[in-house]
């Protein structure tokens, strides 16, 4: 793979391709009861697939804060603390080679508070999903094995 370094404004139409370095992201398995919070992507990159809600972190703010502005702004729901899952780079080379985005991504769990869902941001759309029955949304692979190891890692957090 090959590495374009480029100079990009915020004037331009999309700051986030042909970065020189990664951007950092967040993403949350947020558990209502035995279901998932999943949004439909509202922007590239994936416009149209459902994924984790989340996004990029920002300037001077601290992990916890990127997550819950991220979570607050795409569905509405404000969360427990966030307990830390796991981490996922997510490289994707335009069809010449050259990197167009490159996302660490940094996954996390916690629970909603309040379950009514009203997607915005980045969001096309929100919803509480099964999460036994993930199928029909054809999640990523990576997305997949996050939730699981959510999963693993709710189990542990309760009380017992």
């Amino acid at each position: 793979m090959m590495i374009l370094k480029t100079t990009k404004t915020m004037s331009d139409p999309d700051v986030r391709t042909f970065l020189p370095r990664p951007i950092i992201g967040v993403g949350v398995v947020v558990w209502h009861n035995d279901q998932i919070l999943l949004i439909k992507r509202g922007k590239e990159p994936n416009i149209g697939s459902w994924s984790l809600p989340g996004g990029a972190q920002e300037l001077g703010e601290t992990l916890e804060q990127a997550v819950r502005r991220e979570i607050l702004e795409e569905t509405g729901i404000e969360i427990s603390p966030p307990i830390l899952v796991d981490t996922v780079d997510l490289i994707s080379p335009a069809p010449n080679g050259i990197i167009q985005y490159h996302y660490t991504l940094i996954d996390f769990t916690a629970e909603a508070v309040g379950a009514d869902l009203c997607a915005g941001g980045d969001a096309a759309d929100a919803q509480w999903v099964d999460a036994t029955k993930l199928a029909p949304y054809k999640l990523w692979n990576k997305t997949i094995e996050i939730i699981e190891k959510a999963r693993r890692v709710r189990g542990n957090a309760q009380p017992r």
